[in-house]
């Protein structure tokens, strides 16, 4: 069994250890994002990242948490045979309007700008206060990854394969023919709600709300998302 992994903005492949020690994966790959890691930034469409990553990527089950679930569920629409199974965390298809996605771009590049000009640790110490993490404590071992990223690298993520950016997927949902695994942690609403949504719009797809966890749930339930993934796809 091969599964590949994409992590979630301001992380590395190294961020799923905690889930891969607690699991089995058979080959599993760990992806560095463009702009994260060892990988370089690629000043390009998240579509044009999802065929990067599906060119070296075997067939088998994808897993992505938030911003790494945007891209796999791109890798999945556009190279669909590569995936045998599919494991959204915390993810999103896009936002619906023109007006929504403006104003998301606009808030991606000022946080982009923010990131140059303080630096990625003071960034990586204000991202990590902001409410997306209030249910989670990072320890000293996520912060050292997240801060070895670089500016560079962090700000092209956000301006060119930022949520802002992204096409609008929900028409598109109905396109997955692979079961589907969409987690979500049950402290995280925003998330928990498109979840929801996009449950009722894919022909195979199961929703699991972990209890006590928020949009980090595989960091901060890494026990029992790691069982999740290990049933699901040994199935």
């Amino acid at each position: 069994m091969n599964t590949t992994f994409i992590h979630g903005f301001t992380q590395t492949g190294e961020s799923w250890r905690p889930i891969l020690d607690r699991g089995r994966f058979g080959d599993a790959t760990c992806f560095d994002a463009p702009g994260h890691g060892a990988s370089a930034p690629m000043d390009t469409s998240l579509w044009a990242v999802a065929d990067t990553l599906a060119s070296t990527m075997a067939r088998g089950g994808l897993v992505g948490y938030s911003m790494g679930g945007r891209i796999a569920l791109h890798i999945a629409l556009a190279h669909p045979t590569l995936v045998s199974r599919l494991v959204l965390i915390s993810s999103t298809p896009g936002l619906r309007s023109d007006n929504e996605r403006s104003e998301r771009r606009a808030g991606d590049e000022r946080l982009a700008q923010r990131i140059t000009e303080i630096g990625v640790n003071t960034f990586i110490d204000e991202w990590m206060r902001g409410p997306l993490f209030a249910t989670y404590t990072p320890d000293d071992s996520d912060l050292r990854a997240r801060r070895a990223n670089s500016a560079v690298g962090l700000a092209s993520s956000l301006i060119h394969q930022g949520t802002g950016s992204q096409d609008d997927l929900w028409p598109r949902l109905g396109e997955l023919r692979m079961p589907v695994l969409l987690i979500t942690g049950e402290l995280d609403t925003k998330f928990t709600d498109i979840a929801q949504r996009m449950r009722t719009m894919i022909a195979d797809a199961t929703l699991v709300t972990v209890r006590k966890a928020g949009h980090s749930v595989h960091l901060e339930r890494p026990d029992v998302v790691a069982q999740l993934l290990t049933d699901f796809l040994d199935a």
